[in-house]
């Protein structure tokens, strides 16, 4: 009963506003700013009460669909505000693809900026058999300009990709059809790496209208010799990269001092420092986005710049930037050195075992093993920290890197680089 009342009550105020003739005074009268409140506000507190719903939540209800409709408005003008631009062919030479596909390919990227009212391909097709125009050899200004004139398009793009020796030259233009003129040419030079054609015209799209693009992507379809990675190796989840180093050693503390001591002493009368050559076996087992896991197995030859063969075998775990080619390696390292057992006198010169004579008494002294040029061949084995960068040359990888032996004897330091290059 209650509702059938308030339905009565909107029905007859409808009534009443529409039995009042609304002449050039009413109308003015209306306009009034007191009665325009007032009808406001009868309107509001009517459906109100009919709705059911407190005034403050009708209030929020209407302000919220003042704004949906609103932005609404402003989408439709910022799509309306679009210009057309329509893609007939992309001329081609000495690649795979026709220039009707070339053309699908500019066209789809066109439509990702979301710049553009991009004409549908199949709309350009049916406005093109409708006037019976021939767009095979269409991709100058001239034509260009006349057929954008008839199917109403306010922007041609067109251009070429083609293949020149080992590059793809990709080349593309904007005309504006109403001031028949060029707007944009965007030239771009590209590795011949046909597979990557829609990549290439990403690019070249983008950056004709300041979009940013993909760095590794640019690196890859652009750079003949960037460093190995997962983008210009995308077929290969490890590259083997060996060659051979070479380098010095630098051994401080008790054995820079056993070294430099003469051979009867157990020394072996060198310096410190010893040069070092080798063989780099490395193998890339892990090759994803802007790193390298590598695997290398080192064997080395050290002192032969002075008649001493110290030979080592290094096996290290790394990580290489792909991008600038930096990289840490560390693992464990197995070298034959000389020892032998010994002791020292309470002047602390070294002699060896069988050295005391004595058969009087047993030797006081302690007997120890230690680095002696007179013993035999014995495995150290020690751990190695290297770090370093490879540098490039055309095909060809130069790594430079240096690396630490901390040992309680001495720590051992040292360079080393070589080269390498690229073999699957």
């Amino acid at each position: 009963m209650k509702t059938k009342n308030k339905i009565s009550k909107l029905n007859s105020f409808n009534e009443s506003v529409k039995s009042e003739k609304i002449s050039t005074e009413n109308l003015l009268l209306f306009l009034n700013l007191n009665v325009l409140e007032k009808y406001c506000k009868q309107t509001f507190n009517l459906y109100s009460s009919v709705l059911g719903v407190k005034k403050w939540s009708l209030f929020i209800l209407f302000i919220a669909f003042g704004f949906s409709v609103n932005a609404q408005e402003i989408s439709l003008e910022k799509n309306e505000n679009k210009p057309t631009v329509s893609v007939l062919n992309i001329d081609t030479k000495g690649l795979g693809n026709d220039p009707t596909q070339m053309g699908n390919m500019v066209r789809i990227e066109l439509e990702k900026l979301d710049t553009f009212e991009v004409m549908d391909r199949y709309d350009v097709s049916y406005v093109v058999e409708k006037n019976k125009l021939n767009i095979n050899n269409c991709y100058g200004k001239i034509c260009l300009v006349e057929i954008g004139s008839l199917i109403h398009s306010d922007k041609m793009f067109t251009g070429s990709v083609e293949l020149i020796g080992e590059t793809v030259v990709a080349t593309f233009r904007l005309i504006d059809v109403k001031t028949a003129t060029i707007e944009k040419t965007q030239v771009n030079e590209y590795l011949n790496l046909p597979k990557d054609l829609q990549s290439m015209v990403k690019i070249s799209v983008r950056q004709m209208f300041g979009k940013p693009v993909e760095e590794p992507l640019l690196t890859y379809l652009t750079k003949r010799n960037n460093f190995e990675s997962s983008v210009n190796n995308p077929n290969s989840s490890s590259v083997n990269l060996s060659g051979p180093r070479s380098g010095f050693a630098y051994f401080t503390g008790e054995a820079a001092r056993i070294l430099q001591k003469p051979h009867n002493e157990g020394g072996y009368g060198t310096y410190p420092i010893m040069f070092q050559f080798g063989y780099q076996f490395e193998v890339q087992y892990l090759n994803e986005g802007n790193y390298q896991a590598l695997f290398e197995f080192l064997p080395t030859v050290s002192g032969f710049n002075q008649n001493v063969f110290i030979p080592s075998i290094t096996i290290m775990n790394g990580f290489r930037n792909n991008k600038h080619g930096w990289e840490i390696a560390f693992g464990p390292t197995f070298g034959l050195i000389n020892k032998a057992n010994g002791y020292y006198d309470n002047d602390q010169n070294w002699h060896l075992q069988n050295d005391w004579t004595d058969s009087t008494q047993s030797n006081p002294y302690r007997i120890e093993k230690r680095l002696d040029s007179r013993g035999a061949y014995e495995l150290q084995a020690g751990f190695i920290v290297a770090a370093g960068k490879t540098f490039k040359s055309g095909k060809l990888n130069i790594p430079v890197n240096i690396y630490v032996v901390p040992n309680k004897d001495g720590i051992r330091m040292g360079a080393s680089f070589g080269f390498n290059a690229k073999r699957r």
